[in-house]
């Protein structure tokens, strides 16, 4: 049949960026902006999992924990907030850029998820232990977020090569 794929043959997925949003990528300076961020939010993450797995284990330093997770939520909104303009910018979609979609989509249950946590440290709706694992919850859902990024990042790396050399991605 034509059009179909042979089972098990790879199928040919389209580059990441055409040759004009590469461009814009490449002059926004969003693109900065995000490639000092997210290395900072992930390391304020780390950081504030050591703090929270800590009182979670002994019951001490909950202020420090429950203010790294605060730092971190904040982060996350500044990124978010950036990331936005940046996929306007670039894909002329403010979110759900069909490049990023499902990155888009895993993003709003780590803001959901982080949004809860601060909500209930705020008003005290939740003992210290629920709000540590919720944070947990977040770290872990993040984590996933983060690995779509890096995974995005190397295709596009990965396409961009494959182009300079006179190939298809």
């Amino acid at each position: 049949m034509a059009g179909t794929a042979v089972l098990g043959a790879p199928r040919a997925r389209p580059p990441l960026y055409t040759p004009d949003q590469q461009a814009r990528r490449d002059a926004s300076p969003w693109t900065v902006v995000q490639a000092v961020l997210a290395p900072l939010q992930l390391l304020v993450c780390l950081g504030s999992i050591v703090l929270v797995a800590r009182f979670l284990a002994t019951g001490d330093g909950w202020g420090w924990a429950a203010g790294s997770v605060a730092l971190k939520t904040a982060l996350l909104y500044l990124i978010m907030v950036t990331g936005s303009i940046w996929e306007h910018e670039v894909f002329g979609k403010w979110l759900f850029a069909e490049a990023f979609f499902w990155e888009d989509v895993v993003s709003f249950i780590v803001i959901a998820l982080h949004t809860a946590y601060l909500a209930g440290w705020l008003v005290a709706a939740w003992a210290p232990t629920t709000l540590a694992t919720l944070a947990l919850v977040a770290y872990g859902v993040y984590l996933i977020n983060a690995g779509q990024f890096l995974w995005k990042l190397r295709l596009a790396r990965r396409d961009r090569a494959a182009l300079s050399a006179g190939g298809t991605p």
